[in-house]
C-alpha cells in the first residue's frame, strides 16, 4: 500500500510499505477514505524528530470502512464505516472506565513513561504505525473505532477522531461559567473549533487571537472577537485591550491551542533546531532530558487570564524542562488543565451536533483537500501557513 513516511527533519514522503494484517484477536484492518494533517504532525515534522525512525508512517485522524475483523471484534463487521479515535484504547481497564483512554492501562507505553499508545506518534507513544495510508491496522478494535451512518461525506465525521474531541475537551476544562469569556491563543483547526464549541454551548464572549489574515477572517466570520497580535506593539498591549473588554480583570477562561512551535522565544527555537539536527543516538537522550518549549502562548494566556480564573492547555508541549511562573500562577489562583482528547468520552457529546443542520461547520471546515500522493506538498504547505491552509484533509 502506498503511505505517508518520515525520513528525516522535513522530509515526508509517500512510499511503497507492507500492507497491513490482523496480528491479534482484537485488531481490524480499515481502508481509509479520508485523512487528516494535524497540526501536531507538525511538531513530527520538526521539532519532535529525536523521537522518530525513518519509515514511521504518519497520521491519527482516520474515517473509512472496516475491511476485516479479528474473532474478538464483536461489534464490527466488514463494510461497516468507522471513525478511529487518535488513541489507542482498550475501554475495559480502570482509567478507561474513569473516562481518561488516553491514560489506558492496557496500551501504556510504560517503556517510555507515557500514556496510551498513539497511532503515527513516536517511539514515545508506541510507535504504532499511522493513518495517513490506504489501510490501517487498529489494535484494540473492540473499543476505539465509533460507527457513524452511511450518506453523509466524510468531512461529517472525520473529525471525530481528534479535532473535534480535542477542542470539546479543550471547552470543557476551560469550564467557562454561563455568559462568561473566554480567549483562545491561536486559531488553527483547534483553536478554531473550539470558538465554536464554545459559542455554541453559551460563551456569551469569544476573543480569538492570532496572526495568520486567513484565520483570523475566518473566525471573525463565526462571531468570534478577533485580534492579530502584528496590530499591537508587544503583546503586553493586547493583554491590556482584552482586558479593557473585560472590566479590567481579563477573561474567565485562557484556551492555548498554539503548544511548542509559538512564535517568539528565539533562544528555546535555537535549542529545539540544534536538538533536531543531532544524531539520533545523542538527540534522543538529550530532549528526554532537557528538552524544552516555546512557551510565548503560555505565559500570554497566564498574563491574560482572570485572577481565580482557568487555562486549558491543548496545544501539544514536550519539554522536560521549562521554566515555569510559579509565583505568577500561584499569586493569581489560575486552575490549568491539560492532556490529550479523551476521544471516546466526548464523541457521544458531540454526536447531536453532526446534524444536516451542521451548527459547528464540520461540512466545509477543510480548506484543503488533497490526494495522499500530495502528502509533501500538504506538509510544506501547512507548515509555512500558505495558500490559506488551516485544515487539510487527504484521501488515498
Amino acid at each position: 500500500m502506498k503511505a505517508v513516511t518520515w525520513q528525516g527533519r522535513r522530509d515526508v514522503r509517500v512510499e511503497d510499505v507492507p500492507d497491513p494484517r490482523i496480528e491479534e484477536p482484537t485488531d481490524a484492518v480499515i481502508r481509509i477514505t479520508s485523512t487528516g494533517l494535524c497540526g501536531s504532525d507538525l511538531h513530527l515534522y520538526e521539532v519532535l524528530t529525536p523521537f522518530m525512525t525513518p519509515g514511521d508512517i504518519l497520521g491519527h485522524e482516520p474515517i473509512g470502512i472496516v475491511e476485516e475483523v479479528g474473532p474478538g471484534v464483536p461489534d464490527l463487521s466488514a463494510g461497516d464505516r468507522v471513525v478511529v479515535p487518535f488513541q489507542i484504547a482498550c475501554g475495559n481497564c480502570w482509567m478507561c472506565l474513569t473516562g481518561l483512554p488516553t491514560q489506558c492501562e492496557t496500551t501504556q507505553v510504560t517503556a517510555e513513561g507515557m500514556g496510551a499508545a498513539l497511532f503515527g506518534y513516536t517511539r514515545l507513544y508506541g510507535a504504532v504505525p499511522g493513518a495517513q495510508a490506504e489501510y490501517l491496522r487498529v489494535p484494540q478494535a473492540q473499543f476505539g473505532p465509533m460507527k457513524v451512518p452511511e450518506g453523509p461525506p466524510d468531512d461529517r465525521f472525520v473529525y471525530l477522531s481528534d479535532v473535534l474531541p480535542t477542542a470539546w475537551q479543550a471547552v470543557e476544562y476551560a469550564a467557562v461559567p454561563p455568559g462568561g469569556t473566554l480567549a483562545v491563543l491561536g486559531l488553527g483547526p483547534i483553536g478554531d473549533m473550539a470558538c465554536r464549541i464554545a459559542k455554541a454551548r453559551g460563551a456569551e464572549r469569544v476573543f480569538g487571537i492570532d496572526l495568520v489574515p486567513e484565520r483570523l477572517a475566518r473566525a471573525d466570520r463565526d462571531g468570534v472577537e478577533t485580534y492579530d497580535l502584528r496590530a499591537f506593539d508587544d503583546e503586553k498591549a493586547l493583554v491590556n485591550a482584552i482586558h479593557d473588554e473585560t472590566g479590567g480583570r481579563g477573561p474567565d477562561a485562557v484556551i492555548d491551542a498554539v503548544g511548542t512551535e509559538a512564535h517568539g522565544s528565539a533562544a528555546a527555537k535555537l535549542a529545539q533546531t540544534a536538538t533536531g539536527l543531532l544524531p539520533r543516538k545523542l538527540s534522543g537522550p538529550l530532549a528526554e532530558r532537557f528538552s524544552i518549549d516555546r512557551l510565548g502562548a503560555l505565559h500570554m494566556a497566564i498574563d491574560l487570564v482572570r485572577r481565580g480564573g482557568t487555562i486549558s492547555l491543548s496545544g501539544v508541549y514536550g519539554g522536560t524542562a521549562d521554566p515555569m511562573p510559579m509565583l505568577t500562577l500561584f499569586d493569581k489562583q489560575i486552575q490549568l488543565r491539560m492532556g490529550q482528547a479523551n476521544v471516546r468520552r466526548w464523541a457521544d457529546q458531540i454526536m447531536p451536533y453532526l446534524t444536516d443542520e451542521d451548527p459547528l461547520g464540520v461540512d466545509d471546515f477543510a480548506t484543503h483537500r488533497l490526494p495522499l500522493a500530495e502528502a509533501p506538498h500538504a506538509y510544506d504547505m501547512f507548515q509555512h501557513k500558505q495558500d490559506g491552509a488551516i485544515k487539510v484533509l487527504m484521501q488515498p
